[in-house]
């Protein structure tokens, strides 16, 4: 393309982001025109249109955009180049000329790529959009000093000084033998010596000129506290006006909320955005899910790059997954990302490994994203305190793991899987192998259940007060499995417990049940059906296990817990760390005890572990390492007509041959576009109306829990008999260039997206996310960049080709030729390839 071309399109799309972004052209209702074309030049509409030509080169020189404030004083610059040139290029000459204008913000754009530039802040950041002027003129109010932010002094009582700031000279405190008394009274929260050490890392690497930190902190840690600490110390120094503070779920909204009142509110105003949508801008801290943002691109539409100066995303590998990170990546300055996945899950995996050959791999590509994101390619994060540190120290307690398999687990563990063996209709003996994934799916057997339920019973450890089974956590295959082991648990704690129990033993927590949120919530505080049901005195639940699926993986405090039982096989690190999480924090049982006399009788009142159990070899599947504490052999289990092949599991699968003539009576073709036929857009809008009434699958989107939506769909909606709903024929009903996903697909019923991207789109986002990584200085070469990177993404010949050096196929490739690969400069000949073998997943642009 000529280069007046280049810079025709550049300028088409400056001014139309311009205009999305709030600044005005011209009067009109909203107020005065706050653009200037070439400093206090009056423009036209036609000259506007006039200087798309060549606004590079005009008597003047450089045409400079630049945008007033609301008293119609220089505010800031925007530096323009052609298409073909490297935004950067202009950095220096922007620079003197927001110098001269006294400008502290400059943009720097080629109308495909962007860069903020605070002057007083440091390094021009990449933005995909343009900042709005309100937006801006908040930003302008903070006056950044990282030295500030550098020599805060930070000591254990930091956030005290906020809770209660006097609380050194009161007399509960001085008096020791007050202390800690008055400590509980005032909910008074001390920083731990390692919360400590994690702010300090902070102030280390901001030191060093770093502007993005990962705390990778065991679950139990306290992550809320130490990032209520970075909080205050951003707001305090005035390196932040105003925080957002992303959760991956619903629950935790509320969660954060008031974790952050009960630490800050002396000091700082905090706020959930969808209960304050027209005045959130009140708030130092503005707490939202990552999906309320993007449905229908809310963040995009509501708010402006500069409106957040730190964004903290609260367990970071699960809120930046997929197209969230977008969302994170919208806003300009700080960022922090927590996580409680750690880094070791990186080990032993191979690079470029295909995502269908390790369920793990998927969680690599996530654990390799999350570390990149925040500026830790090293895989070495800001701050690391594990699991391991927190039982060395005393804060955390490790399990004991009941790794109790069945034959028939065993036999659904091994690489054969359990065989069955049947006759078909044709009295043909037949085989058919199941695996553990298939546990409760497509293979049910009742018995292996009750035996489960007898083993956790007999096994399980027993409060130490009340000698019942301890508060207990069963986590189930599905709902409806969920559904069975309460009845099963519910049924022996009656015979093994006579008349302690009335069918609250057990409870289902799942997104079918009503008040499921509440259960939870009632289990942490010792009222979940009743409370002291075996000593009036002692305050705790009267129900003592819940059966779940997913509701109480994460975010989920419930320190007296002393047992979890894994029912399912897991597959996923971060599930995983998160279920076992649930058990590690200490607890003092004591502090439920109201009758003094009963302490007398009690030896040990301090949790000092929690039983896992672990029927799928889950253990070792993720820490093959692990010296487990006890291992249980249970009782042979009988394969006869009473379990196994025999009862309980439903007949295999089978499929009907048909054997008698037919006769084609006529035949005619007709071609179908994209747009698919109508009988297949009604089809997904029946699919539509169908998902959309049912609660459950409404209720657990609205919650995030994508793993219980997919697997309740699968279960429950798809290949019934009503209409036979497949995901291969919602896809076709789609009519997208791509194989779309089942997420995707009640992503856009549900509103959480626009529409199906095209694969092009997505080849668009994947590139703009490697711009932003790799910052190519060359702009010229970009157009040869991105057709490389958009054909290895899509086309497995090429990659054979690049990955075996068969160079000379490329002669012969319709795809991508020779000159095409000449045309890319060398470095990145190599460095898209790794890249995209890292961060781009290949299935999304599968036909």
């Amino acid at each position: 393309m000529p280069n007046g071309g280049n810079e025709a399109t550049a300028r088409i799309k400056i001014n139309k982001l311009l205009q999305e972004a709030g600044w005005r052209f011209f009067a009109d209702e909203s107020g005065p025109a706050n653009i200037c074309l070439e400093a206090h030049t009056k423009i036209t509409t036609n000259d506007l249109d006039a200087l798309g030509a060549n606004f590079e080169k005009t008597a003047n020189g450089f045409i400079d955009f630049l945008l007033l404030d609301q008293r119609g004083f220089p505010f800031l610059v925007l530096e323009a180049k052609a298409e073909d040139k490297n935004p950067l290029v202009g950095k220096e000459q922007a620079r003197k000329y927001a110098r001269a204008q006294n400008c502290r913000f400059v943009i720097l754009s080629n109308g495909n790529l962007h860069y903020f530039w605070d002057l007083d802040r440091g390094n021009p950041y990449v933005v995909t959009s343009f900042p709005n002027p309100i937006s801006v003129a908040g930003y302008q109010k903070v006056t950044p000093d990282p030295q500030r932010l550098i020599d805060e002094a930070i000591n254990d009582d930091y956030i005290v000084l906020t809770q209660r700031p006097n609380y050194a000279s009161e007399a509960g405190w001085r008096n020791e033998a007050e202390r800690h008394a008055y400590v509980q009274a005032n909910k008074l929260r001390f920083l731990r010596p390692y919360q400590l050490n994690a702010v300090h890392a902070l102030q280390r690497a901001a030191k060093e000129d770093k502007d993005r930190f990962l705390f990778e902190m065991a679950t139990g840690t306290g992550k809320t506290l130490t990032a209520a600490a970075i909080i205050k110390l951003f707001l305090r120094t005035g390196n932040a006006r105003r925080v957002l503070f992303l959760v991956d779920r619903l629950e935790l909204e509320d969660q954060a909320k008031k974790a952050f009142a009960a630490l800050l509110s002396t000091d700082f105003h905090t706020v959930i955005y969808k209960e304050n949508r027209d005045d959130w801008r009140r708030a130092e801290i503005v707490v939202t899910t990552v999906q309320s943002l993007l449905f229908n691109n809310k963040y995009q539409r509501k708010f402006s790059p500069t409106d957040f100066d730190l964004v903290i995303s609260d367990e970071a590998h699960r809120s930046i997954g997929g197209n969230a990170r977008a969302v994170f990546d919208y806003f300009v300055g700080y960022k922090l990302g927590l996580t409680a996945t750690p880094r070791d899950y990186l080990k032993n995996f191979k690079k470029g490994c295909p995502a269908t050959s390790d369920p793990r791999e998927a969680e690599r590509r996530l654990l390799l994203d999350t570390y990149r994101t925040f500026g830790c390619e090293s895989g070495q994060p800001t701050f690391r305190y594990s699991l391991l540190d927190g039982v060395k120290d005393g804060y955390l307690v490790n399990p004991m793991v009941v790794d109790a398999r069945t034959e028939i687990t065993t036999a659904l563990l091994s690489e054969q899987g359990f065989v069955v063996t049947f006759t078909d209709d044709e009295g043909e003996d037949q085989q058919q192998a199941f695996k553990q994934r298939e546990f409760e799916k497509r293979f049910f057997s009742e018995k292996t259940n009750q035996l489960f339920c007898k083993t956790f019973l007999e096994n399980a450890l027993r409060d130490p007060i009340s000698r019942e089974v301890g508060k207990s956590i069963i986590f189930a295959v599905s709902q409806n499995h969920a559904a069975k082991l309460a009845q099963i648990l519910n049924q022996m704690a009656d015979r093994m417990f006579p008349g302690k129990y009335q069918s609250d033993f057990a409870v289902q927590v799942t997104s079918q049940i009503t008040d499921a949120q509440q259960f939870t919530i009632n289990f942490a505080n010792n009222n979940l059906l009743g409370s002291g049901n075996f000593i009036p005195k002692y305050k705790t639940s009267k129900a003592r296990v819940c059966v779940t699926v997913g509701m109480m993986t994460t975010g989920y405090d419930c320190t007296d817990i002393l047992n979890i039982g894994l029912l399912r096989p897991i597959f996923s690190p971060t599930d995983f760390i998160q279920i076992k999480g649930r058990g590690t924090r200490r607890h003092d049982f004591f502090e439920q005890v109201f009758d003094e006399d009963l302490k007398a009788g009690v030896t040990d009142h301090q949790k000092r572990t929690f039983k896992l159990f672990d029927y799928f070899a889950n253990c070792e599947y993720f820490e093959e390492e692990y010296d487990y504490d006890q291992v249980l052999i249970l009782p042979r289990v009988s394969l006869g007509d009473d379990d196994g092949a025999g009862g309980g599991m439903r007949e295999p699968t089978r499929t009907y041959e048909h054997l008698g003539a037919d006769v084609l009576a006529t035949i005619q073709e007709e071609a179908i576009g994209l747009e698919g036929m109508r009988v297949d857009r009604m089809f997904f809008d029946r699919f539509e109306d169908v998902v959309r009434k049912n609660d459950a699958i409404a209720k657990a989107v609205e919650d995030g829990h994508w793993d219980r939506v997919i697997d309740y769909v699968n279960r429950e909606v798809f290949n019934k008999p009503e209409e036979y709903y497949t995901l291969d024929k919602l896809r076709r009903a789609a009519a997208v260039d791509r194989r779309i996903t089942l997420r995707e697909i009640l992503e856009k019923i549900f509103g959480l997206i626009p529409k199906f991207k095209s694969k092009d789109e997505l080849l668009e986002e994947e590139f703009s996310k490697f711009v932003a990584d790799a910052k190519p200085t060359d702009a010229a070469s970009l157009p040869a960049i991105k057709n490389y990177f958009k054909a290895y993404a899509t086309s497995d010949r090429l990659r054979h080709i690049i990955e075996t050096r068969q160079y000379t196929d490329l002669n012969t490739n319709p795809v991508f030729n020779s000159r095409d690969f000449r045309a890319v400069p060398e470095k990145y000949r190599t460095l898209i390839p790794a890249y995209i073998k890292d961060y781009v997943s290949l299935n999304q642009f599968l036909a």
